[in-house]
């Protein structure tokens, strides 16, 4: 049976496996380069974990279950269907730009997942990609918007998240704000939807 702890060596554990996996891969990171990162015997482990996978899969779950959390936050005060959107958009890029490390080993490691794990994982992101797509469908169905294929164009909106988490670094030619603000217009005017900019782009 899995334990889910919290605190203390149980979290170094947990943040010690997420930067290896991402370092070097699932695969190729070992329990005892683990431990030794946290500075325990490998033994030790098993303390806080059934194995590396459950390292794997605390990753997975964690990451889709802040995502959920912040979207559902992000557009729970409004009623306005392309506000909602907008914040929706919002919440997306920016989770993805500040969580690259969780998203990179989500999008790579999958395979890596017990079956069980693995599909428990899926329904989480399909969840998630139906809210992305009620909130598209919603503009559509008002007549604020359209689109030529509502699941298409949702596709699109998590594409751009895990492109975002891919590229993106603090300190580059766009600021977080800059960068949310021309994806979030790009979005907007794929659904021909047309709302004044934020900030002009140089």
């Amino acid at each position: 049976m899995s334990r889910t702890r919290t605190g203390g060596t149980a979290d170094a554990i947990q943040e010690a496996a997420a930067n290896l996996f991402y370092e070097h891969g699932y695969a190729a990171t070992s329990l005892r380069e683990i431990a030794s990162a946290v500075g325990i015997q490998v033994g030790s482990l098993y303390n806080h974990i059934d194995g590396k996978h459950e390292l794997l899969r605390n990753i997975m779950v964690r990451i889709m279950n802040e995502l959920s959390e912040a979207l559902a936050q992000a557009t729970q005060e409004t009623g306005d269907p392309v506000e909602r959107l907008k914040r929706a958009l919002d919440c997306h890029i920016r989770f993805h730009a500040t969580h690259s490390r969780d998203v990179f080993i989500g999008n790579t490691e999958l395979r890596s997942l017990l079956d069980e794990d693995r599909h428990a994982v899926i329904e989480q992101r399909d969840r998630y990609e139906r809210a992305l797509r009620s909130l598209v469908q919603d503009v559509c169905d008002r007549g604020l918007g359209d689109a030529i294929d509502v699941r298409l164009q949702t596709y699109a909106i998590v594409a751009i998240g895990t492109h975002v988490a891919a590229w993106y670094r603090p300190g580059g030619s766009l600021s977080l704000d800059e960068l949310v603000d021309a994806y979030t217009q790009t979005v907007l005017r794929q659904l021909n939807v047309h709302t004044p900019t934020r900030a002009a782009l140089p």
